[in-house]
This record gives C-alpha cells, sequence and structure tokens, in this order.
C-alpha cells in the first residue's frame, strides 16, 4: 500500500513537470523562429536600402556623364585651349562608359568590376577638375553663358555626388555590420548576404573636385 501512495503522489508531479518541459522546448522554438525571420527579413531590408542608395549614386554619375560632351564642346570653343586637358577627359568618359558596360547591371555583387567602376569615375572627376581650372585662364569662355549654365549644372551634380555617395556608405555599413554581427550571422547564409563595398574617394583625388566658382 505504501508503495501504491508513493507511485501515485509522484505520478501527477511528473506529469506536471514533463508539460513544463514541453512548453519551455515550444517557446524556446517560437523564440528561434522569431530570431531566425527578424535576421533574415533584415539582412533583406538592409541590402535593399544599399541597392536603393547605390541606384541613386548611379543616376548622379550618369548626370554628370551627360554633361560632359556639352562641356567639352563649348570649351573647345575657345581660342588656344589645351587640347591634351580636352583629351584627358575626353579619354576619362570613354573609360567610365567601359567600366559601366563591364560592370553590368548585377554591380554589387560583381566587387572587382566595381572598384574598377568606381577607380575610373574618380579619374573622370580628377580630368574634370583640371579642365576647370585650365578654363580660369579664358575670361571670354567663363563669360560665355553657356559656360555658365553647364559650370552651374555640374556644381551642383558634385554635390549631389557627394551625397549620394555618404548615403551609400551609410547604408553599405549599416548592412555589413548587421550580416557579421550576432545572432543575425548565425542564422543567415553569408554567400546570399555578401559584404558590400564602400564607395570612397581615392588619397590623390580627395583635393581633386571640379573647382566650379569662378566668381571673381
Amino acid at each position: 500500500m505504501k508503495t501504491l501512495r508513493t507511485r501515485l503522489s509522484h505520478g501527477p508531479r511528473t506529469g506536471g513537470g514533463l508539460l513544463i518541459f514541453g512548453l519551455i522546448v515550444v517557446a524556446l522554438i517560437v523564440i528561434a523562429g522569431f530570431v531566425i525571420v527578424g535576421a533574415k527579413n533584415g539582412a533583406v531590408d538592409k541590402q535593399e536600402k544599399v541597392g536603393q542608395e547605390w541606384s541613386d549614386v548611379e543616376t548622379t554619375l550618369q548626370r554628370r556623364f551627360d554633361l560632359i560632351p556639352n562641356l567639352v564642346e563649348t570649351v573647345k570653343g575657345a581660342a588656344g585651349f589645351e587640347q591634351d586637358t580636352l583629351t584627358a577627359v575626353t579619354e576619362a568618359r570613354a573609360s567610365v562608359g567601359q567600366a559601366k558596360i563591364e560592370l553590368g547591371a548585377d554591380a554589387l555583387n560583381n566587387p572587382e568590376a566595381l572598384q574598377k567602376y568606381m577607380a575610373a569615375q574618380q579619374g573622370l572627376g580628377g580630368a574634370l577638375s583640371r579642365l576647370m581650372v585650365v578654363a580660369e585662364q579664358y575670361p571670354s569662355l567663363k563669360a560665355t553663358q553657356n559656360f555658365a549654365d553647364l559650370q552651374s549644372q555640374l556644381e551642383g551634380t558634385e554635390n549631389r555626388i557627394a551625397v549620394a555617395r555618404q548615403d551609400y556608405n551609410a547604408a553599405v555599413k549599416d548592412f555589413n555590420a548587421f550580416v557579421r554581427k550576432i545572432p543575425a550571422k548565425w542564422f543567415i547564409d553569408a554567400a546570399d548576404f555578401p559584404a558590400k563595398p564602400l564607395y570612397e574617394a581615392a588619397p590623390a583625388a580627395l583635393g581633386d573636385a571640379p573647382k566650379v566658382d569662378f566668381g571673381g
């Protein structure tokens, strides 16, 4: 009788313990599910943000690219303008065009081609800077309305490029940090969410932003 009473008294307790244990397991599974879904959705959202910011960068760079033919034609009209400077701008623009073709549509997943494209853009910025410095030596050129309009457009475009590049870099840093930190790195495949490259000016180009202030 004593043994029977002992079994009966322990039975409900054992069953209750199993129930609690089961509830804990289920809760942990649910929590893990939320963490996994949150990690993947967060990575997707941040990756999309990087893509959006890169699209803005490309738009501003294309705007500068499209301004150059008119700028070169206008500068050609100045008597005795340095041909080497014009050639450098034309060649730098051609390098950007070729680099963009090699880059293709999936730019952010082609790091080698993307770095080449960014370097070509830096080269174009430097060539434009030199062109503007030389243009300061031609008062008649600076006095033309067409050149003044192009100067203003270029200034606005360079400002937009700087802002777009900063926004892109901020999005890249946010994404790269997220996918490397715990717990996200435990639950997402690095192959699906590779780190994105920053768009930073080369050291030699930091002081080469086109000079477009010709007042006085």
